[in-house]
């Protein structure tokens, strides 16, 4: 019987991949990116190239027939776009993989979420799965909230939910190519005297936390579970530090925050009304980022997947740089 991994042509889903291929498993990625699709058919992966935005059907490809388990880690992420466009990739997406699973008789579906589902602009340390969730910060969290429910409303799929937090690695296109752009064009702002602080996860440790998921037992069924490194770093030496790995010296500006924040949001307004509204250079999300101190509780993932993070963040940087970094 086959695993079924969605997003497989993105940054975690291609290094599920990997591993479960590495370790034997009958794994088939599904991805709609042409060009990476391609690239890990001709490193022998079995993928199978569809838009979950229409309906999965096993006539589509005779191999989905054998799939078993599945992990969902396709998803629209980004701080900012139109709504519909989330609720395509992220909702109607999930719900019709969930369709699928039903139909197929899963015994395990394994939902990538966020953390950013209950990110909130003020501190929060140690944040448990069961805290109260705010007010969706952007369209990207009020879909995976989404996702989440439609996840964990089909007990018959045997659901749970991972929220890993800002995945680095090897191949990211996302998180630490961003701030190292963003620190090649302009000084990085220092909000509340330096105060901001956050645990990342090396996507050896989300894979890792994936793999145990899948061998998950019934308890972990229809709960929620934090996924990061463990380590609560200052943003400013995560920054210093991937840019000297990067060759930069990041420049820091300090910044009083609450007209940073009206400055963004009211770009943001205005590339909402722009053709192709393209993302503007800074979000508010992106600020709050950079202003607040967050970490995860992981106990709940400790004791009932038996998972713990391995990697600190000096060795992430040592992977992530030796296999390469676009900026």
């Amino acid at each position: 019987m086959a695993v079924l991994v969605t997003g497989a042509s993105g940054f975690l889903g291609s290094h599920v991949l990997e591993r479960l291929a590495a370790s034997g498993t009958l794994a088939l990625g599904l991805g709609r990116d042409g060009a990476r699709c391609a690239a890990l058919e001709a490193g022998g992966h079995r993928i199978i190239r569809h838009d979950l935005a229409q309906p999965l059907d096993g006539a589509l490809d005779p191999r989905l027939g054998r799939v078993e388990r599945i992990i969902h880690c396709a998803a629209l992420s980004s701080p900012f776009g139109r709504l519909a466009d989330f609720v395509v990739a992220n909702v109607v997406a999930t719900r019709n993989l969930v369709d699928f699973a039903k139909r197929q008789g899963v015994s395990r579906f394994v939902h990538i979420s966020s953390p950013s589902v209950s990110f909130a602009f003020r501190d929060q340390l140690d944040l448990s799965e069961d805290a109260a969730l705010p007010e969706p910060v952007n369209h990207y969290a009020r879909t995976k909230c989404m996702s989440e429910k439609i996840v964990l409303g089909q007990p018959g799929i045997h659901p749970l939910v991972l929220r890993p937090r800002g995945i680095y690695g090897a191949g990211d296109r996302a998180l630490l190519p961003r701030l190292i752009k963003a620190a090649k064009s302009r000084p990085l702002p220092l909000f509340r005297d330096g105060r901001a602080a956050i645990d990342l996860t090396h996507v050896d440790d989300a894979v890792d936390a994936v793999v145990a998921a899948l061998a998950a037992p019934g308890e972990a069924e229809r709960q929620v579970f934090n996924i990061s490194g463990g380590e609560v770093l200052p943003v400013r030496r995560i920054a210093d530090e991937a840019c000297i790995r990067a060759g930069l010296h990041a420049r820091w500006r300090p910044m009083p925050l609450m007209p940073a924040m009206l400055a963004a949001g009211l770009m943001e307004a205005v590339a909402l009304r722009l053709p192709g509204r393209p993302e503007p250079p800074v979000t508010r999300y992106g600020l709050g980022l950079f202003a607040y101190a967050q970490s995860l509780d992981l106990s709940r993932a400790k004791r009932v997947l038996g998972w713990t993070p391995k990697i600190s963040f000096e060795q992430g940087l040592d992977r992530t740089f030796a296999g390469g970094v676009r900026s």
